[in-house]
């Protein structure tokens, strides 16, 4: 009785660890461009960013505070499937989702206002001499 109610189970349990369907979907990311770029000059200031092509809906680079760098999609968690893109707030702080108002932090992507529960997909960012690096 115990084996035929481990064998009902396994498949059950294989069933429901299956892909959700509200994920941001991954897509394969090799964005490169020179620092000394005019059009990467935001980069120069902490807190700056600059929106790039790539991703889902878009990559958004930023400038930590410390002067690390950090990348997103622009593709919001809430609805994913809709490929919202979020907009970089004034303050460079936050990005939102423009339809459901969701709000993500820059210095990590996590959601900082609801509807978001996900954080936005991070890429990983290399600076090598002159050249930046985004990729996943």
């Amino acid at each position: 009785m115990k084996k035929l109610l481990l064998l009902a189970i396994i498949p059950l349990a294989f069933i429901s660890c299956g892909k959700s369907g509200n994920v941001v979907p991954s897509v394969p990311v090799n964005f490169s461009a020179s620092i000394t770029d005019p059009r990467m000059a935001a980069l120069n200031a902490r807190g700056g960013f600059v929106l790039v092509g790539g991703g889902v809906a878009g990559l958004i680079i930023y400038r930590e505070p410390d002067g690390t760098y950090a990348s997103y999609d622009r593709c919001s968690t809430v609805n994913p499937a809709q490929h919202n893109a979020v907009n970089v707030d004034p303050s460079g702080f936050t990005a939102t989702d423009p339809v459901s108002g969701a709000m993500f932090s820059m210095s990590d992507g996590s959601p900082v206002k609801a509807p978001a529960t996900k954080s936005l997909r991070s890429y990983y960012v290399q600076v090598s001499q002159n050249e930046i690096y985004v990729s996943n």
